[in-house]
């Protein structure tokens, strides 16, 4: 007698169905044409978070950024860094204690800043502007949802 293969077979997996790679494709589209125009200004999505969180969030300690942008500390100290050396931020000794460090932007941080948010904001109307009027607020909501009780811990942007 001889050998009797069988084989079961459930639904395929469809990769162009499947909401996640349906996600990742619209936000690598985002962030594409962000990154085109940050590039204009010298700066990376990392960069411009970074200065989202000092300009418009008012954060001024480190880790509180790294927990802004969603990055280790050790890739914010690299962009700290590289954002100082760039005259973009200036850092210097935290309130009272001289191990810690506080963030500010400079005047061309604040020019950056100022120049990049239409840019940033005409990416956003773009990709809004293809939904229904209450679809871009359900979207954001039902995202929120998606993204409950996860680990926020992602290695980067």
């Amino acid at each position: 007698m001889g050998w009797l293969t069988v084989t079961i077979m459930s639904d395929p997996y469809r990769l162009h169905e499947s909401l996640g790679y349906q996600l990742s494709l619209a936000a690598r589209l985002q962030e594409r044409r962000l990154d085109e125009g940050l590039r204009a200004l010298g700066l990376t999505r990392v960069t411009w978070c970074v200065l989202l969180a000092i300009g418009n969030e008012g954060m001024r300690q480190p880790s509180d950024i790294a927990a802004f942008v969603g990055i280790d500390r050790t890739a914010t100290s690299r962009a700290l860094r590289r954002m100082e050396a760039a005259g973009l931020i200036a850092r210097g000794a935290g309130d009272g204690d001289k191990r810690t460090r506080s963030v500010a932007l400079t005047g061309l941080g604040h020019e950056r800043l100022a120049r990049g948010t239409p840019l940033a904001q005409r990416n956003n109307a773009r990709m809004e502007a293809r939904l229904a009027p209450g679809e871009p607020e359900a979207m954001r909501r039902l995202l929120t949802k998606l993204r409950a009780g996860e680990d926020m811990g992602l290695p980067g942007i």
